[in-house]
């Protein structure tokens, strides 16, 4: 049986197959971040789990900051210069999707990487308003601020979940399984040779103790 990770002709005709895109560090930020996003959301109406709002809130916000960090220094597709492009750019990504002429990149499209980048720049800013809440600063401002923000966060992170689903059918990829393996199709040069598997992990474990901390009450500027 054909790997139908082969069965794509690039245009130079090469056959397109499986290549390392997505490395660890990546990876891992992706899912914790879905996870963290998730708890706090669903932990949100619910004073006995407070501590775990907090835990979860504040553990994205560190999961973003060490993504700011990567986007800066990690592997060729996890930079912000590999995605981050003009309006320009975007705009002529949209009208070529439109036209049934999409862009077939091998990490993050246009529309995508600002998608992605716009979700980070809002869950730094639920959990400032979430600090700030805590602190009753501001009065109840905050705290409107805090949920009126959360709920944009989730508007786009609907959107993130179907242009997935939508681009996955366009390219005939899943792109959600790209994000668990690190493998998309692309030619066998375009591929990623170190994945930072360690980075990975250290970032995982990193994050599991941050989430220990905050739910012990070990940061009480935080939460009280």
């Amino acid at each position: 049986m054909n790997n139908p990770l082969n069965d794509a002709v690039g245009a130079t005709g090469k056959v397109r197959q499986a290549i390392m895109v997505w490395d660890m560090p990546v990876r891992v930020f992706h899912w914790l971040l879905v996870v963290c996003f998730a708890g706090a959301w669903l932990s949100s109406e619910s004073e006995r789990w407070t501590l775990i709002h907090y835990a979860f809130g504040y553990t994205a916000c560190l999961l973003v900051l060490i993504r700011l960090v990567w986007g800066v220094i990690g592997t060729r597709y996890a930079r912000f210069s590999q995605f981050l492009k003009s309006p320009k750019a975007v705009i002529g990504h949209f009208m070529a999707m439109l036209r049934g002429h999409p862009h077939h990149t091998v990490g993050h499209n246009p529309a995508g990487g600002l998608v992605m980048f716009a979700l980070m720049l809002l869950i730094l800013l639920i959990g400032l308003t979430g600090y700030l809440s805590v602190k009753e600063f501001l009065g109840n401002l905050a705290s409107e601020a805090h949920e009126a923000v959360a709920s944009l966060a989730l508007g786009l992170v609907i959107i993130h979940i179907i242009a997935a689903i939508g681009m996955s059918l366009i390219e005939r990829q899943n792109l959600v399984r790209s994000m668990v393996s690190g493998k998309k199709k692309g030619m066998p040069e375009q591929g990623i040779r170190y994945p930072q598997y360690v980075i990975g992990i250290f970032i995982f474990l990193g994050s599991l103790y941050f989430f220990y901390l905050i739910l012990s009450g070990y940061f009480p500027s935080l939460t009280q």
